[in-house]
């Protein structure tokens, strides 16, 4: 076969094949795997600023929780006014405080009373949970452990006494619920004093125009209105005229705090009847008695002061409503009067505070710390109106009286005594002081007929009387 022939049957060959291919099938093309089934991706949002979260409060806890707790409160104020406020507030109190504290308020009629009760609780062991008193009676409750240190509830975190409040509340208050050493074991609600009431129209008569300012012009008016009385042509009002003279604790300590002293010895942890301040009080009584110009009435001298058998009176400002409704009589002259401070021997002024003090029985510290709330809300400016108005009372706190304005108006004498209260002092809150006191009175009972010459020996024992009560009462 000739090389033409082998070539022509190569290509027939390759035609061949090429025509095979294309009418054989098409091979199987690989499908990929089925994919894995995957959460579907949300579509993207356009980011947007998130605003800031706001903060939240934290909740204060107290540390001693006085929830749910009853607290029994022993008072005096069972009657008028008092009563009426005091309940007021207590019902305000149950209502509103958050701590679902309900306070009882049990009226125990006076003060001795009251004591003579809480003296067989602390026997019995079933003592009330808050219970109002004069401090002395306190520190002898305070000295067996009966009522209990007030300064951890001032200083609480929570329920405590803040800087403003005690910027606003009057430190005198304060300072007669104070042991010696400084414990305060008792807390003002209110205050009173003892101030002189003084007959300025009749004084404007007698050619004084103003109240007087020092010992000597105390006398010389004291004095020019009982010779006012004795020249008259009335018998009836012969050996009156000037002050009436009780020589009670309070009246001694009143002239005693207008002179720059208090009573207490150097370091405060005793008396001193013996101080310069003690001797110039007593030897101004004498004066005052020996030349007439004071004297003595059997009860209290509202009608002397009401019909001019008086131009001075020694009084707490609780009187006022009792010498008011003394001008109302049928004999009473309708005189120009007020209330004025005691002065001192050689300037200066002062008043005797008297303070209406709570103190916390030791009961449990839940009942405790509830009680402590219900001080604090008694002892609020606001609460402080409405026991002033209630009372009579000065408020303790200065922030309250902008809420008195009312009452201050209807009340021009005792609205008086506001200014009076921060240059008052607060008599020894002492388990002593009880006993002293009468010691005190009946001393000065025995200077107005003593000689001159006797005074000093006179103070001197009553130092030593009242230094062993100090040992009797430790």
């Amino acid at each position: 076969m000739s090389k033409k022939m082998l070539k022509a049957l190569f290509m027939l060959a390759v035609v061949f094949s090429l025509v095979l291919a294309a009418c054989a099938p098409a091979a199987p093309v690989e499908e990929p795997a089925a994919p894995t089934e995957e959460p579907m991706e949300e579509p993207m949002e356009e980011p947007t600023e998130e605003p800031m979260a706001e903060p939240t409060e934290e909740v204060m806890m107290p540390e001693v929780d006085p929830t749910g707790q009853t607290v029994i409160f022993w008072h005096v104020w069972g009657t008028g006014g008092p009563s009426e406020a005091l309940l007021t507030i207590v019902d305000e109190f149950n209502a509103t405080n958050e701590w679902d504290i309900t306070v009882e308020a049990v009226d125990q009629d006076d003060y001795a009373p009251l004591e003579d009760a809480f003296n067989a609780a602390i026997q019995s062991g079933d003592l009330p949970d808050l219970v109002t008193g004069y401090s002395n009676a306190m520190a002898n409750w305070y000295a067996v452990d009966s009522v209990v240190d007030l300064s951890p509830y001032m200083d609480d975190s929570m329920f405590g006494v803040t800087a403003e409040d005690m910027s606003a509340i009057n430190e005198g208050a304060i300072n007669g619920g104070q042991a010696p050493d400084g414990t305060q074991f008792a807390f003002p609600i209110s205050q009173s004093a003892n101030v002189l009431f003084y007959n300025s129209g009749w004084a404007k008569e007698l050619g004084f125009d103003n109240p007087p300012s020092n010992w000597a012009e105390f006398e010389e008016q004291a004095c020019a209105a009982a010779e006012a009385n004795n020249n008259d042509d009335n018998p009836d009002n012969d050996g009156t005229g000037g002050l009436v003279l009780y020589p009670s604790a309070s009246n001694v300590a009143s002239f005693v705090f207008a002179n720059g002293g208090d009573m207490r010895n150097a370091d405060g942890t005793g008396y001193d009847f013996t101080d310069q301040t003690v001797v110039d009080v007593a030897n101004f009584m004498k004066s005052m008695w020996d030349s007439g110009c004071a004297f003595p009435t059997e009860s209290y001298p509202n009608p002397e002061f009401a019909t001019r058998k008086a131009l001075f009176t020694m009084s707490s400002t609780a009187g006022l409503p009792y010498q008011e409704a003394a001008f109302e009589a049928e004999d009473a002259i309708q005189d120009e009067w007020t209330i004025i401070p005691f002065p001192g021997k050689d300037g200066g002024q002062s008043v005797d505070l008297f303070g209406q003090y709570v103190a916390i029985a030791n009961t449990n510290p839940e009942r405790m710390m509830a009680t402590w709330v219900f001080v604090k809300y008694l002892t609020s400016p606001e609460a402080q109106a409405k026991w002033t108005e209630g009372s009579n009372y000065y408020p303790i706190r200065s922030d309250a009286v902008s809420m008195l304005d009312t009452y201050i108006s209807d009340n021009p004498i005792w609205s008086q005594g506001l200014s009076f209260m921060q240059d008052g002092k607060a008599e020894p809150a002492w388990p002593s002081w009880t006993s002293t006191r009468r010691s005190v009175q009946d001393t000065f009972f025995t200077v107005l007929s003593a000689t001159p010459e006797e005074i000093p020996g006179l103070l001197e024992d009553l130092n030593a009387t009242a230094q062993q009560a100090i040992e009797e009462t430790q």
